[in-house]
């Protein structure tokens, strides 16, 4: 039952590679070498702490833009060339093609995570390093999730990837709201109502700001327990969205 679904994950790696998206992965990694380089020599003291922060927090909104414009774009011109249909067509259920979409992206989340972790290992301690890719792997997944669901439910592309960016500014910095809302609301009515509005609206988002921490990267202070609650939002929330994605794909008509 399950071989339907590997062969549409292998094939989406396929497209992938015939896309040259691991080529811009590189590209983006080259460039944040490049980066690197002219800020050890703009940056008076502390050059690599500076370097480890910014450099690594822009690989990772790289990753995720890369990944989300992929995945969004390949199920949209799937949709638009009938091969979605055609796949449809075939004696397998669309749990099958929906769960290989997403394996086949999750796959292709492990060569950003992969290659921007050994580039922070110039600037990190080694360990810290692998902290940081692992949960920018968990962070991709989810990201991957979410725009899968977005460009089955929603009929163009553009759409899909507004949603999706606004999903991950809202996750990333819900927390930092958070924080402004209970700092203005002490004594005023209509402004805690907003603080619990946001509040209620964290507890449904994943809670993107403690992954990929560059705090792990400057002063080592990434553990095992930091990544396993990184973990566990990556599997609670990658299960919600692909039950989701399931969900709205088996009440559309073809």
């Amino acid at each position: 039952m399950w071989r339907p679904g590997l062969m549409i994950a292998r094939y989406t790696l396929l497209e992938a590679l015939r896309s040259k998206l691991p080529w811009l992965f590189v590209l983006a990694g080259c460039a944040g070498l490049a980066l690197a380089a002219f800020l050890q020599q703009l940056a008076l003291t502390e050059s690599g702490a500076t370097q480890a922060a910014i450099v690594s927090a822009l690989l990772r909104l790289v990753a995720v833009f890369l990944l989300v414009s992929f995945v969004v774009t390949s199920l949209a011109r799937e949709a638009a060339d009938k091969g979605q249909e055609l796949l449809l067509a075939l004696a397998m259920p669309r749990a099958v093609y929906v769960l290989g979409k997403l394996a086949g992206f999750g796959a292709l989340a492990l060569l950003p995570a992969l290659l921007f972790g050994l580039l922070t290992a110039l600037w990190a301690a080694p360990a810290q390093s692998a902290l940081w890719a692992i949960s920018l792997l968990g962070e991709l997944w989810i990201m991957a999730a979410f725009s899968l669901l977005c460009a089955l439910s929603l009929p163009h592309a553009l759409p899909a990837l507004a949603a999706s960016a606004g999903f991950y500014v809202l996750a990333r910095g819900v927390g930092s709201l958070q924080l402004l809302a209970h700092g203005t609301a002490a004594h005023d009515g209509s402004r805690q109502a907003i603080a619990h509005a946001i509040d209620t609206l964290a507890l449904l988002l994943p809670n993107l700001d403690h992954f990929t921490s560059s705090e792990w990267l400057l002063y080592a202070t990434g553990n095992w327990q930091a990544l396993g609650l990184v973990a566990a939002q990556t599997a609670i929330y990658v299960g919600l969205l692909a039950v989701c994605a399931l969900c709205d794909f088996y009440r559309k008509s073809f």
